[in-house]
Order: structure tokens, then sequence, then C-alpha cells
């Protein structure tokens, strides 16, 4: 039977010094001209002693006295004797018990777990890998990568090997003890806004649902939490993902404290609000009788605008994104084109190619293709097989059509913002987006009026009534207060006299809401005042006699009871609006409203429950992309107890300790040409993000007929196929994804 070999640390084995080998276990015996022991010798023996006897060598640790020559002399009984000291081992064994860590934490970025002269600890090195593990998404196998380990072991010989379950056992913790936490701080909070998803991977049959929790925190910062990514039964009705929300509100202790729950367009949203609104207003009154419960995704809406207006226009965006391709089809082509383009001086040097699902990717296609309109014609000339060329009629709609669109592309910007803006941007944003619809239908070119015409007809679908939760976080900015609205709904809803009722609409809403804020502010003082009461009753230091400090404040207090005459609301609104500095991206509404709250101390507990509404479902889909890395094709058989783990520890963990995702990395494939030859396998282009990768070449994964019987198998960024074969052109889907593989 053979033996097992493990592998060795190659760190631990004999390295070479000026190309002599040297072994850290076998003592080095040459002398230095001083005639004094070697390194290796003075580390177990005191410098030399001479007496009436001759020179002598004493022992660091026990004292002993050797005879010692003097230099090119024998010191093997010094070292034999090293070897058998007693007191030497007890100290080296000391030492190596409990060694320091003898680096200071980096002044670029501290280091949360190092502690200066504290002792190292396995236990604090597993939770150390654990969290790495939760923040980068790796796979629990990671700790048996024996490169990894060797590291881990160089740094400190003490080090342990753990295994792949010790790993996940210790994630699981750590997910649990910051479960708590959070728990904890939750229970602090006054509302909580939701948002919530639905996600098929694309490595499991089942689909899973995110619940990401928006609140604002004592410190008047503006929190995102994800609270739970859990699968959802078939046939996933919508009482039946109402039952899953509950059920999570229910785990965390928050279903009194749920304000508003911001959801896309799915058919089944509708019905799923409506029974959780039910069930939680029978134990909680909803603000302005749930009016502001049921919040629609404003990025949802805009893709639906711009794709019914982009539908009109599709023979236009054929012919740029097959002129795109066509240039970058091979090099050659694309080298022509990039000649012409500096021989004409554009700063541009790369067309790039959109995917059809994302309008702002086409948009960014035709805005760079512009500036290449007068290269075309020239390479045209030059490429005599090129039938593609954009008119220059067709570039003058381009241009009207980029200038349509960055409106829209700047909307988007805003509501997909990396840091989750407050509600209050919003409703400008609307506006503007309104007003370019409006002048594109008062267009003379008929393209325009159709395209517009459509799109007008989805914004009145979704926005023809007043939107109460932009409305009212616009109020709320001290910049604009009812200016904004005063302004923006005339423009956004005609005629006249609606515009009027939304921002009456808008007035007495906010004033209704904010009679149920004052109200329970009120009861919430009774109660407190009750409370001290009592305990100044129950005190044992009992005195009849009443000193002048306390009639002055029963005095003060009395005359405080008195409500003033104008509420926190109207002064806010009679004051003269907020005008800022410089550029308006400085401005921090929650800033301002942290610095007023004592002067608002009713108003700005509602602004701050409003404010942190949002208005989009980005928040929750972001984390499918974590969903998609922790559940690729090598870990689709996770269970759900490890991927809640990984997915939600990890958004608190990068959360606590300040951490960032790290931006998405385009997969760089080879190109290669589209012929009908052999071929074994497929590649998306080196152009393409991860999503457009994935979606090109499952289109393909999923084609029926002999394309789907000889795919082996399939995994993102790869089609295997059967050696040898010979793909057709005829093949189904062959024309609608040939501009997104390449075949190898």
């Amino acid at each position: 039977m053979a033996e097992s070999v493990t592998p060795s640390n190659p760190l631990t084995n004999s390295i070479s010094l000026n190309g002599e080998e040297i072994n850290p276990s076998v003592p080095t015996m040459a002398t230095t001209d001083t005639g004094i022991a070697p390194t290796h010798t003075t580390i177990i023996t005191n410098q030399p002693v001479t007496d009436e006897n001759g020179t002598k060598a004493i022992c660091k640790y026990c004292k002993s006295v050797f005879s010692y020559a003097g230099k090119g002399a024998s010191t093997s009984h010094l070292w034999r004797h090293s070897s058998s000291c007693l007191q030497r081992r007890l100290h080296v064994a000391a030492q190596k018990k409990q060694p320091l860590i003898p680096f200071q934490p980096s002044n670029s970025s501290v280091n949360l777990f190092v502690t200066p002269g504290a002792r190292y600890s396995q236990e604090k090195m597993r939770q150390i890998i654990a969290t790495a593990i939760m923040i980068h998404e790796h796979p629990f196998s990671i700790v048996e990568d024996e490169v990894w380990m060797w590291g881990f072991q160089y740094a400190n010989s003490e080090s342990h090997e753990i295994s792949h379950k010790t790993a996940r056992s210790d994630c699981l913790a750590i997910y649990e003890a910051e479960k708590k936490q959070l728990k904890a701080l939750l229970q602090g909070v006054r509302k909580i806004s939701l948002t919530t998803d639905m996600w098929r991977s694309s490595h499991q049959i089942v689909e899973y649902m995110v619940i990401t929790g928006h609140f604002i925190d004592a410190g008047w910062n503006l929190q995102k939490r994800i609270l739970s990514f859990v699968q959802v039964p078939a046939p996933r009705r919508g009482i039946d993902v109402a039952d899953v929300i509950f059920k999570c509100l229910k785990t965390w202790g928050i279903e009194n404290k749920v304000f508003s729950v911001s959801v896309n367009n799915a058919f089944y949203n509708d019905s799923c609000l409506r029974a959780l609104k039910d069930t939680i207003s029978d134990n909680n009154s909803l603000p302005v009788g749930g009016s502001l419960f049921h919040v629609r995704c404003c990025a949802h809406i805009l893709n639906l605008l711009v794709q019914d207006g982009l539908g009109k226009i599709k023979g236009i965006i054929h012919k740029v994104r097959e002129s795109v391709k066509y240039i970058h089809f091979n090099d050659s082509r694309f080298k022509t084109f990039v000649e012409i383009a500096e021989n004409k001086r554009l700063k541009e040097k790369k067309l790039i190619i959109d995917c059809p699902t994302r309008w702002n990717s086409t948009y960014n296609m035709l805005s760079v293709a512009l500036k290449f309109k007068s290269v075309f014609p020239v390479y045209k000339e030059r490429e005599p097989h090129y039938n593609y060329e954009p008119s220059s009629e067709d570039w003058r709609k381009v241009e009207k059509i980029c200038k349509l669109l960055k409106v829209f592309n700047l909307a988007t910007h805003v509501i997909f913002g990396s840091e989750y803006p407050t509600a209050n941007l919003y409703l400008p944003e609307v506006w503007r987006v309104k007003q370019v619809i409006d002048d594109a239908i008062e267009d003379r070119d008929s393209f325009m009026r159709e395209m517009a015409t459509s799109m007008k007809e989805k914004f009145d679908k979704y926005w023809g009534e007043c939107n109460m939760v932009m409305s009212l976080a616009c109020v709320l900015d001290p910049r604009c207060k009812l200016h904004v609205i005063k302004f923006c709904f005339p423009l956004i809803y005609k005629p006249e006299h609606v515009a009027a009722e939304n921002v009456e609409k808008v007035k007495n809403t906010l004033q209704e809401m904010y009679d149920e804020y004052a109200e329970k502010c009120h009861d919430e003082t009774i109660i407190s005042e009750v409370n001290t009461n009592s305990l100044v009753a129950s005190s044992n230091v009992v005195s009849s006699e009443i000193s002048g400090i306390d009639e002055m404040l029963n005095m003060v207090r009395e005359k405080e009871a008195i409500h003033p005459t104008k509420s926190e609301l109207e002064v806010y609104l009679d004051e003269s609006a907020y005008i800022t500095e410089g550029n308006s991206k400085s401005f921090s509404v929650l800033e301002w409203w942290k610095n007023n709250s004592l002067k608002f101390k009713v108003l700005s507990k509602m602004a701050a429950d409003i404010l942190a509404i949002p208005v989009s479902t980005v928040a929750s889909e972001s984390s499918f992309s974590a969903g998609g890395r922790v559940i690729d094709e090598y870990r689709s058989r996770l269970n759900q107890e490890s991927i809640e783990a990984l997915i939600c520890g990890g958004d608190w963990l990068r959360n606590k300790y300040g951490l960032k995702k790290k931006p998405k990395v385009k997969i760089n494939f080879l190109i290669f040409l589209f012929l009908t030859k052999p071929i074994n396998r497929l590649q998306a282009r080196p152009d393409l993000t991860t999503g457009q990768a994935q979606y090109s070449l499952k289109s393909l994964y999923q084609a029926t007929g002999q394309a789907k019987a000889n795919i082996l198998y399939y995994r993102p960024g790869l089609l295997r196929l059967k050696p040898g074969l010979t793909w057709p052109v005829s093949t189904p889907t062959s024309d609608m994804c040939r501009h997104l593989v390449t075949f190898v």
C-alpha cells in the first residue's frame, strides 16, 4: 500500500544564502575573528571569562562553566549542553507558548484585531479567518488551502490548521453574535422602512427573497442592514410572500415599527402588501392610515418609461449596434477604425457595445458612437463589406435621443446612488423627467413625438397621481419646503387645478401626520412624568420643606405646559428656506435636522422616519450580486442556514468595520471569429460585464435542438461543447447571441 504524502511547508525547509544552503535545524559551527563562539553559540553562552585556570564559557540559563580554548577550538560540548540544559528548554518552551505580537497597527488602516503587546491567540485567529470569509465571500474550504496555511504558520509557528467544518461553525457563531447586537440596536429605533425583492439562483431551483431594513440611528446616520435572505416556497402567491415578511419581522421584534415597504411592480406585490398591511395594522396603527405603506420602486418605473420609448426607434439603435459589432469583430477592423479616429484627432479610442436589456448601456453606446460620427463615412470607404453605416439623418436623431436620455441617466445615478441617498432628492428628478417628455411631445420630429408619447403613457400610469412619499420628503428638506412642490406640481400635473389639488393634498397629509406625531409625543411625555413622580413618591428621602429652586422650576413647568400659539410645523414652514453655500452635494439634510432636533422635537422625529424611506429597491437588488457569488456552481449545495449567515453576516460586518464591496471587474475573455468551423467551447466577449456574459451564454444554454444536445455543461462565462462540434449558423439562438459570444 502506497504511503500518503503530506505536502511540506517550503517556508520551513532549508534555504540558500549566497549560494550556500543553510538548514535552521543544523547549527553553523564557524567561529568569528574575535575567537568568540559564533552567533548560534552566543545565544546559549555569555561572553567568555578568563581567570588563572584559562578561558571559560558560562551558560546563560543555568550558569554552568565550560572550558573554551579560543579561536578554532571545538564547541561540540557547548552544543551538547544546550540540547540538555533544562533551564534553557523551559525558557524556549515559555517563549513558544505565548509569543508577543511584535508589530503595531498601521497608521493608514487601523487593524481592529491587533492589540499591541497582546499574546497570540488561536481563537482570535479563527475569528479573523471567519470574518474574512464572510466579508469577502470566500468558500469555507479556503482554510484547507496549503499555501494559505503556510503563510499563517510562517507568521506564527503555533498557528494550527482548521477544517472547512470548523470555519463554517465559526462563521455561524459570528453571525449569531452580530445578530444579537443588531437586534439590540433595532430595539432603540423608532421606525424602520423595508425594501424586498425576489431572486432565483442560476445554480439552484429555488427562489430567494431578501428583506433590507432602512432607518436613522441615534446619530442621525442613514443605516441599511440586510435582515433576511430566505427561500420562498412555491407557489409564491402574494399571501405567501406576506407571511414570510411578517415572520422575519416577528423574529427581529420590529413588527410594530414598520413604516413602509418598497417593492417593484411584480404582479404579486399588490396582494402581498395588502395582506401585510392588514396584519400589521391589527397590532399597530400605521401613519396617515397606511397611505405611505406601499412604495413603488422609482428605478423600475424609469426603466419601463425608457424601454417603451426606445422600442419606437429600434431601427436606428440596430444600425449603431451592428456597426459597433462589425468594428469589434476582429483586430484588423478595429485597428483601421482607431487609425481613422487618430487622424481626426479624436480623444476617444474605443466604441462600446450595449446589453439590449439595459437601457443605460444603450445610452452609453449611442453617446460614445456619436462622438465618432465623422469616422464612420471614412471607415465605409476602407471597408467595402461594412453595410451598417448610419446616415447623417440617423446621427441627427441619435443626437436628439441622447439629449433626452441624458436626463434619465442622471436621474438613474441619483436613484442608484451607492450611498442610497435620502428620499428628498427624488422629486426634482421626476420633475426633470416630466419636463423633457413634455418638450419631446412638442418636438417637430415625428419620431421624437412618437417616442415621448409612449413614455408619457407610462409616466401617467405610475406618477399620474401625487407621489406622497417624495413630496413629503421634499417639503422636509429645509432648502425646499413648500416652494419646490408649488413650482414642480404645475409642470408635472396638468391642468392647473389638478396641481393645486395635489399641493393641498400634500399640506393636509403633512398636517395630519404631524398631529399624529405630536399626540404620540405628548402621550410619551405624560407617561414619563408619571414614572418620574412615582419614583419620587417611593423615595425613602422625604423632605417637608420646598427649596427656592424647586418652587421656581414648578413655575417654569406650568408655564411651559401652555401650548404655544404656533406648532413646530407652522414655525418650520414660516421660516425662510435654508440657503446653502457652494455645491448642493455638500449639504446633508440629516445633519441639518440633527442640529435642529432640539428646536423641532416632534417634527424632527417625523422627518427622520420619512427621509429614511427608500423609493427604490436598489439596496435589496444589490444583495443578489452577493448571492450569485455565494451560491456559485461550486457551492450550489449550501444549506439555507449557511447562505443566510454568509450574506447577512457579511453585510453586517462590512457596515461594522466600514468596508465596502469591491467594484465589479469585467471578465477578460478572448475574441474569436464567428465562423462555421469545429469548436469545443464558447466564451463571452472581453468588453462584457459579468451579468452580460451570463445572460448571453445562458441564452445559448437554454436553446433547444442540436445546440442543447451537444452541450456538455454550462457555467457563467463558459459553455463546454462536445469536441469537434460544428456549430451551424442556422442555430436558433446564434443570430440573437452571435454578437455576445465568441467561438473557440
